[in-house]
């Protein structure tokens, strides 16, 4: 991943450091719970649990002779226990621990991830309580709609992160296993209740049944997740370009002093930031696929998906972890525009109530085919002659004769439709806000 996608804490998950970290830590908990059940001594396993942390380049060379990475890692490490090395890795193969391992990784990398989500719900829950009642124009096809306040439309992104919350704790609870079982993973060395303990002592749970692998339906459990949460940052990130152009002009990103848009045209102020959400979402979404590919492997396990996950795994977890920083920022930081928005609703002088005059007809004793084509002949009107929509209604006497001006001044109120905002919210997950 390129460094500047790339925050320090997540790097850190993933760094060479902390993965042979981690196999340490497994191998320390295999030998205290093989110790546990009488399978090695004591003390090995009190030795194997307090040696220092090996040496990544060590590791490095070692693995340049033996062409093998678990083994130069515990080459290295046996060399510092003496005699007790050569209970180092007991009745273990090197997926016991690399499995196992990544399992831990996967674990604190969703950690990370659910950390930055649950800020970034927490901002978008603030913005919400904070323009509820702000009016703008929804939209469908691109085109005016109806009136939607601008806190409706950010509940919305509210209840869509809660779900993405779930789907991450899921995934979590999916990925947090690991193995003890063996080559094959019958146990043929250490029993059960060895990698049960093991696990305990890990925070995991045991793979029911493993092969020489943990079952990777998981990980793509996982790569569903990840691209799922990216599809919502770029659902995101591309409502915020539509509403910063210039045509609308509702909504912009923070824009720093002394920052500039364009090497030519000093007047740009660009949505770079919610355009490079997107580019993240792209490569999330392709890089992800990879794992699914990764399910169908030969028999008990053959290696095809080890380079796949060596290089994706850290990419979608830095990735996401940066994309959703980035969002959170965004949304705490941006501008809106009340007036901007104000003014875009009203444009075609109150097409937004066509609906609302529609079924006041019907309520009034209209077939629905008369009042829709009074109503659609007069909102194509007020495009073409650049009137308002309820001056041509007035014009057509059918409907004048049906709603007098009083009704039509209640009609034309955008937030006659608006009644339930507060039920929105709540039904978002957001808790209504003192007044």
């Amino acid at each position: 991943m390129d460094p500047r996608y790339v925050r320090p804490k997540m790097a850190a998950v993933w760094s060479e450091a902390a993965r042979l970290e981690r196999w340490q830590r497994v191998e320390a908990a295999a030998a205290r719970a093989s110790a546990e059940a009488g399978l090695i001594p004591r003390e090995a396993a009190e030795a194997i649990a307090a040696a220092p942390p090996v040496e990544p380049e060590a590791v490095r060379r070692e693995e340049e002779v033996v062409q093998h990475d678990l083994i130069a890692f515990t080459t290295v490490l046996a060399r510092s226990l003496g005699d007790a090395g050569r209970w180092l890795h007991y009745g273990l193969t090197s997926n016991d621990v690399k499995d196992t391992a990544l399992g831990l990784a996967l674990r604190d990398a969703l950690d990370l991830l659910l950390e930055e989500l649950e800020a970034l719900r927490a901002a978008v829950a603030a913005q919400a309580r904070a323009h509820r009642e702000t009016l703008m124009a929804g939209r469908t096809h691109g085109m005016l709609a109806e009136p939607i306040t601008f806190g409706v439309k950010l509940a919305g992104w509210h209840a869509e992160l809660l779900r993405h919350r779930e789907r991450l704790l899921r995934a979590r609870e999916e990925v947090a296993v690991g193995k003890l079982s063996g080559a094959v993973g019958v146990f043929g060395f250490l029993p059960p209740e060895v990698e049960e303990r093991a696990m305990e002592l890990l925070g995991l749970r045991a793979e029911p049944v493993a092969t020489q692998v943990v079952a990777r339906d998981r990980l793509a459990a996982l790569a569903g997740a990840l691209i799922t949460l990216a599809g919502g940052v770029e659902r995101f990130a591309l409502e915020i370009r539509h509403l910063q152009r210039s045509e609308l002009g509702e909504l912009f990103e923070p824009f720093r002093g002394g920052q500039k848009g364009s090497s030519a045209m000093p007047h740009k102020r660009n949505p770079e930031k919610a355009e490079r959400l997107t580019g993240l979402a792209r490569l999330v979404r392709n890089e992800a696929a990879a794992l699914f590919e990764d399910q169908a492997l030969w028999h008990e396990r053959d290696i095809s998906h080890s380079s796949v996950e060596r290089v994706v795994l850290p990419d979608l977890f830095e990735a996401l972890d940066y994309a959703l920083a980035l969002l959170r920022q965004l949304v705490e930081g941006w501008e809106v525009h009340p007036e901007r928005m104000r003014r875009n609703l009203e444009a075609g002088g109150g097409l937004i109530a066509s609906e609302r005059v529609l079924l006041a007809l019907v309520e009034a004793g209209w077939s629905r085919e008369r009042a829709y084509e009074h109503v659609q002949r007069a909102a194509f009107l007020a495009w073409e002659r650049g009137a308002g929509f309820r001056e041509e209604l007035e014009r057509d006497p059918e409907v004048r004769a049906t709603l007098d001006a009083e009704r039509l001044e209640r009609l034309f109120d955008p937030r006659a439709g608006l009644r339930h905002v507060e039920r929105l919210l709540r039904r978002a997950g957001i808790e209504e806000a003192p007044r």
